[in-house]
C-alpha cells in the first residue's frame, strides 16, 4: 500500500490523516484596528501523534505567526479558556484531537462575547455580569463567622447533586450554541440557569421560588429557552443542562400561575 493510500485510509477511518500535513483556516480579526477586516488565513503544519488542536495552534504561534491570538490556561479541559468554534461547533481546543478533524478545519471565535482578537473572546466580563445579575451566592448565611463552629451537616446525596452542577467551567460553549442567546443579548443562558439551579438545591440558601422567579421568570430567563438543547449537546463537561432548565421552568411556571 502506497503512502497516499495509507493517508486516504486514515482519513476515512479517523476523519483526518494521522500523519503528514494538516491545514487550519483561522478567522483573523483585530477589533482594536479600525482598518482590520475579518478574513480567513490558512496555516499548514506537520501532524504528530496525539496532537491536539491546542498543540497545533501553539506550534503555529511559535513557528509561523506570533500575532495569532487564542486563549489557554490549564491545557486540561478545566479552565474553559480555549473554547472556540471548530468547524462551526463550539468546543475546547485542548480536548480536541487533530486526528478527529478533517483537513482543512476552520476555526472561529465564540459568538455572543466581546472579541479581543482572532480566536480570543472576553467570556469573563459576560460571566461576571451574569453572576451579579443572578446573585449567584448563598443567601441567608450569618455575616458573623465563627471559625471554631462546625459547618452545618449536609446529606451526601444533596452535596453530590450540588457538586455535579458546580463542575461548570464557564467556557461559554453553551452560550455560543444557544439560538436564544444569539438573538437576546440579555438572555442568561444555560450557564446562568445551571448556576441558579445549583443554589436552589443548596439547603443553606434562604431564597424561595418567588425570589428565584424575580431573577429568571421572564423571556431573558428560563422562559426564553427554546428547548433546542444545543447547550446540552456541546457542554464539554457533559452537565445535565437540559434537565436543570426543565426543572427551573416547572418551578417558575408554578409561580406564574
Amino acid at each position: 500500500m502506497s503512502e497516499d493510500e495509507i493517508l486516504a485510509r486514515d482519513t476515512a477511518v479517523h476523519g483526518a490523516a494521522t500523519s503528514g500535513e494538516f491545514t487550519l483556516e483561522v478567522l483573523r480579526c483585530n477589533p482594536a484596528d479600525p482598518e482590520d477586516r475579518p478574513r480567513w488565513q490558512s496555516f499548514t503544519l506537520e501532524l504528530t501523534e496525539g496532537m491536539t488542536l491546542f498543540i497545533a495552534l501553539t506550534e503555529l504561534r511559535e513557528t509561523q505567526d506570533p500575532s495569532l491570538q487564542f486563549d489557554f490556561v490549564c491545557r486540561a479541559g478545566i479552565c474553559g479558556s480555549c473554547a472556540m468554534l471548530i468547524n462551526g461547533r463550539p468546543g475546547l481546543a485542548c480536548r480536541t484531537l487533530i486526528a478527529d478533524l478533517p483537513s482543512p478545519t476552520r476555526l472561529a471565535p465564540l459568538p455572543g462575547f466581546a472579541l479581543i482578537g482572532d480566536l480570543s473572546v472576553d467570556t469573563g466580563r459576560w460571566m461576571r455580569g451574569m453572576s451579579e445579575r443572578l446573585e449567584t451566592w448563598v443567601h441567608g448565611l450569618d455575616t458573623e463567622r465563627d471559625p471554631a463552629r462546625l459547618e452545618a451537616p449536609m446529606e451526601p446525596e444533596v452535596a453530590e447533586a450540588i457538586y455535579e452542577l458546580e463542575r461548570c467551567i464557564e467556557c461559554g460553549c453553551c452560550i455560543a450554541a444557544c439560538g436564544t442567546a444569539q438573538m437576546r443579548e440579555d438572555f442568561v443562558g444555560a450557564v446562568g440557569l445551571n448556576k441558579l439551579a445549583r443554589f436552589h438545591l443548596d439547603p443553606r440558601d434562604a431564597r424561595d421560588d418567588g425570589a428565584y422567579f424575580d431573577l429568571v421568570g421572564d423571556d431573558d430567563g428560563v422562559f426564553g429557552c427554546m428547548s433546542l438543547l444545543g447547550c446540552d449537546d456541546v457542554c464539554p463537561k457533559d452537565l445535565p443542562l437540559g434537565t436543570q432548565i426543565a426543572f427551573l421552568r416547572r418551578r417558575m411556571a408554578r409561580q406564574a400561575l
